[in-house]
């Protein structure tokens, strides 16, 4: 079959900002499926990169946005619309005390400049640290605490910028299997502590913020076991630095409720959202107390961009948040997160190739190992699999850090039916039977 023309176009004009595009032209979106332009349907188990948490083109969304067309799209900075004043006082709504001052922005990079930003205008201090296998954004501030991408060949990263060790117990960064290879039965926090020592060691003595994910998601899907993000407050706020929780990739229901911090039962200082509050368009948002925006504005914190509190993202994440909270998304995440991981875990019990099932609510990783005892990440077997999926109709996203792991990042939108679930689940199943026979569907 010829080429698609435009892909040809594409080849000659579109930065290669990833290794490589997907071998075909989307034509339309629905739910939790993409059509290309031969009329095949790709079940998406990315949700969009995690952005359409109500699956592609909810009709809530599309009314939103063609009532912001009759309204207003845009306005000058200092100027405010009713849906983005309504919205910054929703966000105050659904989290906790003292979390009630809100600025809306237009990706997850921006909103962690911001909270560091912030963090350092608030305290007086410099030095950030993040954990590896992070991701936080890739624009040059927080890219230096971004540590699930390379760094190598952008020059100098932020200064006072740290990497503690993630709680990745499958390849442990503190212990050893008796074998000698990394690995531990469970995280007891070692890494954590052990983490701070070599900060401590580092410091000058002026922590000003530490970020982390309730999951590592882009890192490949590392689940902190219960009481991790408390004990990482303690120790931040021991040393004069804020916590900065950043729900991208977790926040309105994904992890099974509203947002993934509440589960270890803390508040943090700073808290940053954005890929699943905009369903699919950009928005995010940076939300403080009213002791630290009184403090920074005091110092004179400005972020003066062409598209703060934007009207038209603005009405799009109220209508997000309606559907969130009317169809009691997080619970249904918990819901058929269950029936996802059930149903991995019986892939697990037939296919050597998985090493580990891992993650919560409709988050979750498949490790792919050459072989359960030694581990070797699977990166070609673990390639060739996804490409099976793909073929066969179903989008996952593999976390790929050569000589480290490699991994199936599913996350379907919160909208999957059980019989979606099922679909996936059944092609995933073919695919590792076709690539453990070394056969394929193309």
């Amino acid at each position: 079959m010829a080429r698609d023309p435009l892909l040809e176009l594409a080849d000659r004009h579109l930065i290669r900002y990833v290794p490589g595009f997907a071998p075909f032209l989307v034509e339309r979106a629905r739910g939790s499926w993409v059509y290309d332009r031969d009329g095949n349907r790709i079940l998406d188990f990315t949700s969009g990169q995690i952005c359409s948490t109500l699956g592609h083109n909810h009709p809530r969304i599309v009314e939103a946005i063609r009532d912001a067309c009759d309204r207003v799209l845009h306005l000058n900075s200092w100027m405010l619309s009713e849906e983005v004043v309504r919205l910054a006082a929703r966000l105050a709504e659904l989290l906790p005390a003292p979390l009630e001052k809100v600025i809306l922005l237009n990706t997850g990079s921006e909103a962690n400049e911001i909270a560091m930003r912030m963090a350092k205008l608030a305290t007086g201090r410099f030095e950030v640290a993040g954990l590896d296998q992070s991701f936080h954004g890739l624009t040059a501030g927080v890219a230096s605490v971004t540590y699930s991408v390379p760094h190598h060949g952008y020059g100098p990263q932020l200064p006072g910028t740290f990497a503690l060790p993630a709680p990745y117990a499958f390849r442990c960064p503190v212990k050893r299997r008796a074998d000698g290879t990394a690995g531990c039965p469970g995280c007891d926090l070692s890494c954590l502590e052990r983490g701070f020592e070599m900060f401590d060691a580092n410091s000058t003595g002026t922590l000003a913020a530490v970020i982390a994910e309730p999951v590592l998601s882009a890192g490949g899907v590392i689940d902190p076991p219960p009481g991790y993000l408390r004990r990482l407050a303690e120790l931040t706020r021991a040393r004069g630095g804020l916590l900065i929780v950043d729900e991208a990739q977790t926040g309105f229901g994904r992890l099974g409720t509203m947002f993934g911090f509440e589960q270890d039962g803390i508040v943090p200082d700073i808290v940053t959202v954005s890929k699943t509050l905009g369903g699919g368009l950009p928005l995010a948002a940076t939300v403080v107390s009213p002791e630290i925006e009184e403090r920074i504005v005091e110092r004179g914190f400005v972020h003066v961009t062409s598209h703060v509190s934007d009207p038209l993202p603005a009405a799009v994440g109220l209508a997000v948040l309606d559907v969130v909270i009317e169809e009691r998304l997080p619970e249904r995440a918990a819901t058929m997160g269950r029936r996802l991981r059930d149903g991995l875990l019986e892939l697990a019990g037939r296919h050597p190739l998985i090493g580990e099932v891992r993650g919560r609510g409709l988050l979750l990783g498949v490790e792919l190992v050459t072989d359960r005892e030694s581990r070797r990440p699977a990166e070609e077997l673990g390639a060739r699999a996804t490409d099976e999926c793909l073929a066969r109709g179903l989008s996952m996203n593999i976390v790929r850090h050569v000589g480290a792991n490699s991994v199936w990042r599913i996350a379907p939108p919160l909208t999957v039916s059980e019989d979606e679930i099922d679909t996936a689940l059944s092609i995933m199943d073919d695919s590792l039977t076709a690539v453990a026979a070394g056969a394929g569907a193309g």
